[in-house]
């Protein structure tokens, strides 16, 4: 078992976590964003989106997905340590690909995938 939780449900877990990720990024491009990058995975930290906003701007996004909210909200999630490590990852990916002078912000957005219907999606702009 992995963490109390055998590989099935590993498996289930990153599969709805990728479904999110990729709801957002439609949304986002339905809106004008462009993908920069997904996934982005450095010693210091992950971003699960990187987008350019319409006005050129870099979005740092963190995408938390959940099938309900029964037992907590999404936002809850969003711990001042996974900020702490998406701010750390995001200063890298800025040295690293010299966006030092464009405008940077740092997204939230959640995902409910629900039993039935549309998924909701709440975009969190400048959460952190």
């Amino acid at each position: 078992m992995l963490f109390g939780k055998n590989n099935s449900q590993a498996n289930d877990i990153r599969g709805l976590g990728r479904k999110g990720q990729e709801l957002c990024e439609k949304f986002l491009k339905k809106q004008g964003f462009k993908l920069l990058e997904r996934n982005f995975l450095c010693k210091t930290g992950e971003i699960d989106l990187i987008m350019a906003a319409p006005d050129g701007a870099v979005i740092f996004i963190e995408v938390k997905t959940r099938t309900t909210e029964n037992f907590a909200e999404a936002e809850g999630a969003i711990t001042a340590a996974k900020k702490s490590r998406m701010t750390r990852a995001a200063k890298f990916f800025v040295r690293k690909h010299r966006l030092e002078d464009f405008p940077l912000r740092s997204d939230v957005m959640i995902v409910i995938i629900g039993e039935k219907g549309k998924p909701e999606i709440r975009h969190y702009p400048s959460a952190f």
